[in-house]
């Protein structure tokens, strides 16, 4: 990627105004921005009307006051490429293609899509066959259909090879938050490795996360990689086509060579990032590490009120590599003043429902319990149904958790052994304090100990150096060649 395109990449992800061509839908687009609190001048291209769906309309990109930052094209292939010839003559800084009918579809296709490289010159394209960005840390969705996320002041960030995945994850009931949603398609000019580098310099981006059928520019992504390795930011990775099926649907989806499992199992190791299985466990590992408190490794004081809860923890804990150091002494003579006497004074601790509701009781507890040199500190706590009434006492618990985890100047997690009992205005309020919000005991305790082996596996590659990724980068050789044969 040259660097006028570099800088014109940043022009697409942090847009002063915006420009939608197209027709109904893209009107649909521009208002769902305004109504998003996009705050930059927009404008709505159509020659053929004077407004659509109420949107004035522009009729040329010749007759815009300046190239905009971002465009969003759905036209058909043969009118996008004339758009982005016309918009690169503007100055505009980047366009997303709508369009597919390119380079995943053969010869023909492939053909076309080298022209719209030539057109394109040095703007940064997105795509062709793919679905935009959402940018949530600017209120503005280059996107061609409704989505279900809202603006945030840090997240992470998500590349995707599926516009759809990238609907239903802007849709789904995690309380994910999300900084930036990218939907990659055939990654002619701008792909994974290319966004990636950009990203990594915003610091409101706190993980990157990955679903990937292929990888185009493997020196570039080892590029990338590398330099989240050294700024901490993790990479969490969901890679499809395994199976020789996938495989073939990755080459028609996107033109992607999903390549050997195994070689991505190694690449991915080289460089730190980590690899999951589903998305669930994608969802919950950027969760664990989007609020940007990271361990500094894998000790762990687990508290709950349930025995169950604790027997959960305590097996959860040990197949995910998580250390659940014994209670000190004086942690034990404290709690022992506090709790009932057939409390069982161990971590994981089970606090009991004794003192349930009790401020200063679980004040007293709490920092007893967090008394530690433990890396992190988690809690397992269940909501029950709102009609019960009874979810207050869960509030209180959590404001003192999250006060205690601050003045033990702790990093933390909450989580609940059954996904759907940690409900949305719990979960949004622990990720306003900095504190992750993971959904099922099993999935929480995995993601968190992804996240605490990221960190020392992060340590041990950096001690490596640059040799960790200089093979994955050939360099142009220079000096005289001598050519062999085989006499």
């Amino acid at each position: 990627m040259s660097e006028h395109i570099r800088n014109n990449l940043k022009r697409l992800l942090a847009p002063r105004h915006l420009a939608f061509i197209g027709g109904r839908s893209m009107a649909r687009a521009l208002k769902r921005c305004a109504e998003g609190g996009y705050q930059g001048q927009m404008w709505l291209i159509n020659p053929q009307h004077d407004s659509l769906e109420g949107v004035p309309c522009v009729r040329s990109v010749d007759a815009l006051p300046c190239g905009p930052d971002a465009v969003f094209i759905a036209t058909h292939r043969e009118q996008t490429l004339v758009s982005v010839a016309e918009l690169a003559a503007k100055g505009a800084g980047g366009a997303i293609c709508y369009a597919s009918g390119f380079a995943e579809t053969g010869a023909h296709g492939h053909a076309l899509q080298e022209q719209l490289l030539a057109a394109a010159g040095d703007m940064a394209v997105l795509g062709p066959n793919c679905y935009g960005v959402l940018d949530y840390l600017h209120s503005c969705a280059l996107w061609p259909v409704a989505h279900g996320g809202k603006t945030v002041e840090r997240g992470v960030a998500v590349l995707t090879q599926s516009g759809n995945f990238a609907y239903n994850l802007s849709m789904s009931d995690r309380s994910l938050p999300v900084a930036y949603m990218a939907s990659v398609g055939n990654q002619a000019q701008v792909g994974i490795a290319e966004l990636m580098d950009v990203l990594l310099d915003e610091p409101r981006v706190t993980a990157i996360g990955l679903h990937l059928e292929g990888l185009k520019n493997v020196p570039g992504f080892a590029r990338a990689a590398h330099k989240a390795l050294q700024k901490g930011i993790p990479i969490i990775a969901l890679k499809t086509g395994v199976s020789q099926i996938g495989a073939e649907l990755a080459l028609s989806h996107t033109s992607s060579l999903a390549g050997s499992d195994a070689l991505y199992d190694s690449l991915f190791n080289r460089l730190g990032v980590i690899r999951v299985s589903g998305p669930v466990s994608f969802v919950e590992t950027l969760k664990a590490a989007a609020c940007g408190n990271l361990p500094a490794g894998n000790r762990l004081m687990a508290l709950a009120c349930s025995g169950g809860d604790a027997g959960l923890i305590a097996d959860y804990a040990e197949t995910n590599a998580l250390c659940l150091q014994p209670l000190q002494q004086n942690q034990q003579h404290a709690l022992a003043k506090i709790l009932p006497s057939y409390a069982n004074l161990v971590n994981p601790l089970d606090f009991t429902t004794a003192i349930w509701g009790d401020r200063d009781a679980l004040d007293t507890m709490l920092d007893s319990a967090l008394c530690t040199e433990a890396d992190a500190a988690m809690l397992v706590l269940d909501y029950p149904a709102e009609a019960t009434g009874e979810r207050k006492e869960c509030d209180l618990l959590l404001e003192l958790y999250c006060a205690a985890l601050k003045r033990h100047g702790k990093t933390g997690f909450v989580t609940s052994a059954f996904p759907e009992l940690l409900p949305a205005s719990a979960r949004e309020r622990l990720h306003a304090l900095g504190v992750p919000a993971l959904q099922g005991v099993e999935d929480g305790l995995a993601a968190w100990g992804r996240i605490a082996g990221y960190q020392r596996n992060r340590h041990a590659l950096l001690a490596l150096g640059e040799s960790a990724r200089v093979p994955l980068c050939p360099q142009a050789l220079t000096g005289e060649g001598q050519v062999l044969d085989e006499w």
